[in-house]
Formats: structure tokens, sequence, C-alpha cells
């Protein structure tokens, strides 16, 4: 993978508090963190078993091998720990997938989730993406008004057992008006 110079860690536009900064340079250590945080939250949260941080980590550790310019993960961090993160994956030439959103409960409700979905969709939009993905489970409601909010269409629904537990998977769509636009 060709050296990158990404720009330093920066305040978001927004009016979060001013000790979270996001930064979109993977250092040593980020992947394993945000595994961990996917795993210790959903396990938390829905009672999802170890097979969720499998589900997590193996995708990730591909995109951090093969990451190219129209792909992007975003980490908001807060006094040097990760609290937050969201991520662009190419999924066709028009098609960008979100994956990995997820904001530490104790950075919950300062409006980090809409910053980082906005960042989301806002580089989806400045790389030509035509039309934004997610696969996401019926639990996360809070998550889901936010892609309503968005423009996201819920476009397909799975029941199923995943990850120890019962789900619905839910498949979100947002389409972009254009090119570039």
């Amino acid at each position: 993978m060709a050296e990158r110079t990404d720009p330093p860690p920066r305040r978001p536009p927004t009016d979060l508090p001013p000790e979270i900064v996001l930064r979109h340079d993977l250092r040593p250590g980020d992947l394993g963190s945000i595994v961990h945080l996917h795993g210790r939250l959903y396990a938390e949260e829905y009672g999802f078993d170890p097979t969720f941080e499998a589900y997590v980590a193996g995708p990730m550790s591909e995109f951090v091998r093969t990451h190219s310019e129209r792909d992007r993960l975003w980490i908001a961090e807060r006094d040097g720990r990760i609290v937050g993160c969201i991520a662009i994956v190419e999924a066709a030439p028009e098609e960008a997938q979100l994956r990995w959103y997820l904001v530490d409960p104790g950075a919950r409700g300062l409006g980090l989730g809409r910053t980082l979905l906005s960042e989301a969709v806002s580089f989806c939009r400045r790389r030509g993406y035509r039309s934004i993905f997610l696969w996401t489970v019926r639990a996360l409601t809070a998550a889901a008004r936010l892609y309503v909010a968005f423009g996201f269409v819920k476009t397909e629904e799975k029941p199923g057992r995943q990850w120890g537990v019962d789900v619905v998977e839910e498949k979100y769509v947002l389409t972009l008006s254009g090119r570039g636009a």
C-alpha cells in the first residue's frame, strides 16, 4: 500500500465537545480497538456472542489490506480513546457500503453519531457514488432513526439467527442525486 499523507486529527464541524476529534488515518492498535468495542458493546447491549467480533474483524482486516481512495474509515477519539467509528467501503463503482458504525455509550447524545454519518455521506458524494447501502439489525432503533433522517430507505428485512441471538437484519439504501452531487 502506498504511503498516505492524511491530515492530522481535526475537530468535526459541529458543536461536539472540544475533546472529541475525528481522524481517518489508521494507527497501530486501531483495528483491534474497534473490533473490541464492537464485540463488547454488542454483547452488553444485545447479547451477541463472540462470532460477532469475527464478523467485524474479517472484513475490517480486508479493508485495511486493500484500502483505496474510494474507501474511508473515520475514528472518533476523546482524550485519546476511540469512542466511535464509521466506514465507507466501495461495493461497486457507483455503490458504497456503510460499515462499522458505532458510538460508545459514554459519547452518545452529543451529536457524534449524526456527525459521523454526515461525514460518510458527504464523502460518498465527493467520490461520485450513486448510492449507499448498509445492513443493520432491527434492535438498533436510534441508528435507524438517523438513517431515515438522512434519507435512507429500508428495502429489505431478513429474520434469522446470527451471533447467538434471534435478529431481524435490515437493509437500508440511500440514493444520491447524480455523480459528485
